[in-house]
């Protein structure tokens, strides 16, 4: 019998009414696609309380915390204090999502620059990897994040890559990781994984940022942690490895940007 490779969905949003009473389904499908651990983000710091709880309920979920960039503008603006509280937490792994969205929310630049720089000391100050939404806002999301990473080295995923080569480039250059979200199965996406290919090897994650962008076969409807496995696959012949072998490369880039998770982990 052969053994299903595992692999980690380093992005999800377990909280979301999407999943209501059906995380113990959501959590099985997960392990018998090989989904041995998920991220679960909260978006909105008054909603940390539910994500913490989902995260103690289940022994394969973690969880990271931040203020949604899109939610800038309509949330009290974190503190680094908050923030640095909050990941005493055992299972609290990273700092986000946070970052830059100017294609829905572009009156609200200002607000998510400020917001963006508060979530880069407190990954600074903890330790622990930052975790970036970008989209429309490439040129100021590069100049923010190389002038902190200047005065503070820190980690960082770019989720659901989705952006320019010049970002892609610059995320790179300072250490960074692209995530690969189900955008990157899309049958339009080659200029997306054209981008993935240039990249190194270890610096590539994978996620489902469920319950959105379900990868094929599953396009249009709700994602789920399981499907990570679609996109690892899709990840696979973009690197031209075979599954195997590009799940274990994504598990120990994995652990060596989340070590918090890791070492729990080897803990467990």
């Amino acid at each position: 019998m052969s053994i299903t490779p595992e692999i980690t969905d380093s992005h999800c949003h377990l909280d979301f009414p999407d999943f209501d009473g059906q995380l113990d389904q959501i959590i099985a499908n997960a392990a018998d696609a090989g989904v041995t651990r998920m991220v679960t983000i909260c978006t909105k710091l008054r909603n940390e309380p539910a994500i913490r709880a989902i995260a103690e309920a289940y022994a394969p979920v973690f969880y990271a915390a931040g203020t949604h960039p899109m939610s800038a503008a309509d949330e009290p603006m974190a503190t680094v204090e908050e923030l640095v509280a909050m990941s005493q937490h055992p299972k609290f792994v990273g700092i986000g999502e946070t970052g830059l969205d100017y294609h829905y929310t572009a009156e609200s630049a200002d607000v998510q620059k400020q917001s963006l720089r508060i979530h880069i000391e407190a990954a600074q100050r903890t330790g622990l990897p930052l975790i970036i939404h970008a989209r429309a806002a490439d040129e100021d999301m590069a100049r923010i994040l190389t002038e902190e990473y200047c005065n503070a080295p820190y980690g960082c995923v770019m989720h659901c890559f989705s952006s320019s080569s010049e970002l892609a480039r610059a995320a790179l250059e300072l250490g960074f990781y692209l995530s690969m979200s189900g955008i990157a199965a899309f049958p339009k996406s080659q200029e997306l994984r054209d981008i993935f290919a240039a990249a190194p090897i270890d610096r590539i994650l994978v996620e489902t940022d469920a319950p959105y962008l379900a990868p094929p076969p599953h396009r249009g409807k709700r994602n789920e942690p399981a499907y990570t496995a679609h996109t690892a696959r899709k990840g696979a012949e973009v690197f031209g490895m075979n599954y195997a072998d590009f799940a274990a490369q994504t598990q120990a880039n994995f652990d060596r940007l989340f070590t918090k998770a890791a070492s729990f982990q080897a803990a467990a």
